[in-house]
């Protein structure tokens, strides 16, 4: 792989460099500096800077792009798309998956943490352009067997698939939808085999009445689906959970929407990442999102762009803009940071993703970049339409990545 050399190397964790370059050998960066080595591969005007990490993905969903229009409430939005759902057949979600992973790289993206809805899809996958982690979603609704040796068994599936990047984690789909007991599964299992664990959590208001007052639209759509309301009325959504220590440490918390002063008390101290899906809470004309507050009471938040039944694209810099537009006050490099080196640490991949460094995996973006170095992020958040450049563990993607179809 030969190096690379840009007007500006952004690395993240250390000052830009201007003149830079970045030389790799396999899938690693193995040395950084400015100048411009003999045989260095010239981008040209460009900054470059880590791949971006979107810590919330929904693919399977790509192919529901604009087929529903914002709903009169929650539990009429999980109506719809569990409608849409049972139109399609395995073919579509195949090419939905493609789909997806083709916009995420055309706008940047080098690595995804992706909501797996349909597991069993992935025997027929190819191996996957970008850096994934795939996270198996969790049910109690489901007629699904969870049990800790299928958790065995779909680990033993990545490890028959060497050349697949990226791992794989579990995600209970939320606490309206999966039983303390079926939380305290996945928690056991990712603790036991290292695996990163991803939750929606405190979404809406709908649930937030569900637990607290065992009412509201919500309640009701689940009661007469044969849902047990035992647990419900008289906690919020996230007492519920961590009160019956169904989550480790570490957990990824999705959306974490609408919180009382009793949540925010019983989440000091806790080590969970936070992800925020801008594009989707607008969608859904959620309240303001607390984010000044998880910052300041040291929350690591990290940006997804949730799915396109809730978005109009996969593209992380829409999805900075928009928090830029919302929260004025936080600093651009902060917005940044939320999509690159916070995701990694919140994989657990700090210093190996996210940033630019000696020993980090080569997954690089490149955008036209005219201006000086204390201009560069604003100009990454203001970037529209396609990145120039996207490389993947050393090796760089021909965009538009191709879909293919399947029928």
């Amino acid at each position: 792989m030969p190096t690379l050399r840009a007007r500006l190397v952004l690395p993240i964790a250390s000052p830009a460099v201007e003149n830079g370059f970045v030389r790799i050998e396999d899938d690693r960066i193995v040395e950084m500096g400015s100048g411009r080595p003999a045989g260095a591969h010239d981008l040209g005007d460009v900054v470059l800077l880590p791949g971006l990490i979107n810590a919330h993905c929904h693919l399977d969903y790509t192919i529901m792009r604009g087929a529903i229009l914002p709903q009169a409430g929650f539990s009429q939005w999980i109506r719809r798309i569990n409608e849409l759902k049972r139109t399609l057949d395995d073919g579509a979600y195949l090419n939905s998956i493609a789909a997806g992973f083709a916009e995420l790289a055309l706008h940047g993206t080098s690595t995804v943490l992706n909501i797996e809805s349909f597991p069993e899809l992935m025997l027929r996958l190819p191996p996957p352009p970008l850096r994934t982690w795939w996270f198996y979603e969790l049910l109690d609704i489901r007629s699904r067997v969870h049990t800790e040796e299928v958790v065995a068994g779909a680990l033993q599936f990545f490890d028959a698939r060497p050349n697949w990047t990226g791992g794989f984690g579990l995600s209970p789909h939320a606490p309206y939808t999966t039983s303390t007991q079926l939380y305290s599964l996945a928690r056991f299992c990712c603790e036991k085999y290292g695996m990163p664990f991803m939750t929606h959590l405190a979404e809406s208001d709908e649930e937030f009445w569900m637990f607290r007052d065992a009412s509201g639209p919500l309640h009701a759509f689940l009661k007469a689906l044969g849902r047990s309301m035992s647990d419900t009325g008289g906690t919020t959504p996230i007492r519920h959970l961590l009160e019956a220590g169904a989550l480790p440490d570490g957990a990824l918390l999705t959306h974490m929407n609408l919180l009382d002063e009793a949540d925010w008390k019983a989440l000091q101290g806790r080590d969970f990442s936070i992800v925020h899906c801008p594009r989707c809470h607008e969608y859904f004309q959620r309240p303001p999102f607390p984010l000044e507050r998880f910052l300041s009471e040291g929350f690591n938040v990290c940006l997804g762009t949730d799915s396109l039944a809730s978005n109009r694209t996969l593209d992380l810099f829409a999805e900075m803009r928009a928090v830029q537009s919302a929260h004025p006050g936080v600093r651009p490099a902060e917005i940044l940071r939320m999509t690159t080196a916070n995701g990694a640490l919140a994989l657990g991949m700090a210093g190996k993703l996210g940033e630019l460094r000696p020993g980090a995996f080569a997954d690089l973006t490149a955008i036209p970049f005219e201006g000086r170095a204390e201009e560069a992020v604003e100009a990454v958040i203001a970037h529209r339409g396609p990145v120039s450049r996207l490389f993947v563990a050393g090796r760089e993607l021909s965009l538009p990545i191709p879909v293919p179809t399947n029928a």
